[in-house]
Order: structure tokens, then C-alpha cells, then sequence
């Protein structure tokens, strides 16, 4: 057979079909006939063997099967377009052979087959291509370090609707084998989003790494297929805690459960939309200096400043920064635009103390509430059975 490398749309009206390899597995050294002789001189059957998907358009999706008539399985090996491999097992009767991936969309792949006598069989196959693909990104940054409340974050370009079917192609491992779990959302932004949240923040010096084998996995109607594999990892720094009293009016770092340093703070305006949210958030950025506009967070035209040692926790526009302009009020009341807002000086040094990851510790009753769980990362506001529950593999 030729090998067929073709690009057609994947409709769902496409379906696998089981090809049988025309030509027979032959010895080796049997100089290539279709059949080989025996001890008592006469000639021994024909073997075959049937592939799962054949053709120019296969259906991709599932997994490469390889059947043997007659015989035991001595190797497969199924190679794509680009020279990679897909593993497999051979079934404990030495029939079939089935690859652990599946066959991803838009592929050409080689089936070479060999049996326990020695004989060879080779065929071809493409899948078709897909109509629609999707992407994805990744939080924290690949080799980053970061604090011990940072989740693993997946946003996905279009509709995940087979989540269960993502979900299990997304292998997350750890250097302590931290218990863990993953959780589906709809992010701030609209689209599908799943973290994966240990039980307790992370231990220090855990290293993460993530194997998204996503390529060939089917998102579902209106989502599209995945055609490549992502990964990632990073590291977890220091064991440290901001905590933020807001009817105290302080903001304390802690770490390593001693505290470093307490520092006055004033928070949102209690009392409507200005006021502060409460909860276990965590610091997503430090973006230095930004500006501020009242009219992006919904308070019509308030305030247009630039913002130094600005320290982002919510999407929704709640961060800690320097906000000197309010500085009579700090330790004694609560009065900005949302932000908890230290002076300069105390601004500077929380921003040169914290790492993207730590955990914001919000307490208090001057707050319009408790941060949503998908404004920013707002997991850690969920009890542990509650964050499993959002899994789509219980």
C-alpha cells in the first residue's frame, strides 16, 4: 500500500473503518513469497492481520488496533508523519496489538507489524483533518517559582464539553506526591477553564510538573480537536502567608509562621461596591507601576492614577499597591476605591517580599463579600470535598 498524507475536513459523519492488509506476513528469509513450506513440505496458509482505521480519512479519536489471524505478535510499531511513535500493548493472547494514544486528526501513519515466526506485514492510513481546533493556556509560567497557594490553571480557547476526556489526558506529578485535584470552572473571561488545587498549600521545594498528552482528544461539539501535547513545571518557593485584617486596618507577612513584618493598610470603602472582597485569594502579578482607571472596574470616573508596586489578586481590579494619596487613613478606617493601599514605603517592601502564588489571607467585616472562585484563583475558598466535587472524573 502507499502512504497517504491527506488534509480533509474531519465531519462527524466520518467513521473508522477496518482495513485488511492485502498482503501476507512472510519470513524474513523466505525470499518473499505469500506463503512458506513446512517440515512435512507443504505450504502454510496465508497470515494477515487487520488494522482499526484504514483509508485517506479515518476518523481519529481512538486507538490504533492491530488483529493478527493466526499466531502471536511478535512487535507493532506505528509511526506518524513526523517520525514519532505511538506505544502500545500486545493483548495476552498475542493477537492484538493496541496503542496507548490515540490517533490524532490531520496524521499519516505507518503500521509495520512483525509476528513471533519472523514474518512482515506494512500498511498505511491518514486521518482527516479537523474542522476546528483548540488551544490552550497555561498558569504558572514554564520553570517558574512561585508561592504555596499557586494552582495549576488550563484556559481553553473554545468550549470544552467532553471534560471527562480532557481531564484524563492531563497528568499533573509532583516530587512529594502531593494530594491534589482537578476543578472545572468557566473563567473570568468567558471560557472553559480547569485548576488542579493541592488538598493544603504546597510544601516548599515541591517541584510540579504537568503532561497534557491532549493531541488526538476530542473537546466535544463546538470545541474542536487538540493536535498537539502540552507540558509544563515549576517550583514552590518560600512558605509564606499575607494576612489582611480589614477591620483592623493591617497587613502582616508571615513566614514560616513567624511573622516578618505588620504594616498599617486602608482598604475599600465598606458599605457598597467600593468596599473589599474577604476570603483565600492569591497574588497573581506584580505589575509595578499601572494605570488605574475607575471606569474599568464599573465606578464611572472616580479616579485615573498611576499606581506604583502594584500587586494584582483579583480580576475584577483588587489589588495591593502604594496609595499615599490615602495615607491618613491608614491603620484607622477603610476608605479607597476597593485596593488595599499601603505608603510608599511599606508598599516597596511587600512588593519586594512576595512571589506570585502567595496566599492573601482576607479577613473582616468591612467587605461586600467573599472572592468568587473564578475571579483570579478563588479555589482555595472552597472546602476540599467541595473543590473535588468540580472534578468531571467524580
Amino acid at each position: 500500500m502507499s502512504r497517504t498524507r491527506v488534509r480533509t475536513p474531519l465531519r462527524t459523519t466520518v467513521l473508522a473503518g477496518t482495513a485488511v492488509l492485502s498482503a501476507a506476513l512472510t519470513a524474513c528469509s523466505g525470499g518473499g513469497g505469500g506463503s512458506s513450506t513446512g517440515g512435512d513440505g507443504k505450504a502454510k496458509p496465508e497470515t494477515r492481520i487487520t488494522v482499526n482505521l484504514s483509508g485517506k480519512q479515518a476518523r481519529p479519536g481512538s486507538p490504533v488496533e492491530v488483529t493478527l489471524a493466526e499466531g502471536r505478535l511478535a512487535q507493532v510499531t506505528v509511526t506518524n508523519s513526523k517520525g514519532a511513535t505511538l506505544d502500545g500493548k500486545v493483548s495476552a493472547d498475542g493477537r492484538t496489538w493496541t496503542s496507548t494514544r490515540n490517533a490524532a486528526p490531520g496524521t499519516g501513519y505507518t503500521v509495520e507489524a512483525r509476528d513471533a515466526g519472523g514474518g512482515t506485514a506494512k500498511a498505511d492510513f491518514a486521518t482527516a483533518a479537523p474542522e476546528k481546533v483548540n488551544k490552550l493556556s497555561l498558569a504558572p509560567g514554564k520553570n517558574s517559582t512561585v508561592g504555596i497557594a499557586q494552582p495549576l490553571s488550563i484556559v481553553f480557547d473554545h468550549p470544552v464539553k467532553d471534560k471527562a476526556a480532557v481531564e484524563k489526558a492531563l497528568k499533573v506529578t509532583t516530587s512529594n506526591n502531593t494530594e491534589g485535584s482537578w476543578g472545572w470552572m468557566q473563567d473570568w473571561s468567558g471560557k472553559d477553564r480547569v485548576d488542579w488545587r493541592p488538598k493544603e498549600y504546597w510544601k516548599p521545594g515541591t517541584k510540579v510538573t504537568l503532561d497534557a498528552r491532549l493531541n488526538g482528544v476530542d473537546s466535544g461539539p463546538g470545541g474542536g480537536w487538540f493536535v498537539r501535547d502540552y507540558a509544563t513545571g515549576f517550583t514552590v518557593g518560600r512558605n509564606q502567608v499575607v494576612k489582611v485584617d480589614l477591620d483592623g486596618h493591617r497587613l502582616k507577612l508571615v513566614r514560616d509562621g513567624q511573622l516578618v513584618r505588620d504594616v498599617p493598610m486602608s482598604a475599600g470603602t465598606p458599605g457598597g461596591e467600593k468596599a473589599s472582597w474577604r476570603g483565600r485569594t492569591v497574588l497573581m502579578s506584580k505589575e509595578g507601576t499601572i494605570n488605574m482607571r475607575s471606569e474599568t472596574v464599573g465606578l464611572g470616573d472616580a479616579y485615573d492614577k498611576m499606581v506604583d508596586y502594584s500587586m494584582r489578586l483579583t480580576w475584577s481590579g483588587m489589588y495591593a499597591h502604594a496609595a499615599p494619596w490615602n495615607a491618613r487613613y491608614m491603620g484607622n478606617a477603610n476608605r479607597s476605591s476597593g485596593c488595599i493601599g499601603m505608603t510608599d514605603d511599606n508598599a516597596r517592601w511587600v512588593y519586594d517580599q512576595v512571589q506570585v502564588g502567595d496566599p492573601f489571607e482576607i479577613e473582616g467585616a468591612d467587605a461586600k463579600g467573599t472572592q468568587a472562585l473564578n475571579n483570579g484563583y478563588g479555589e482555595w475558598n472552597l472546602s476540599w470535598s467541595e473543590w473535588q466535587a468540580k472534578s468531571a472524573l467524580r
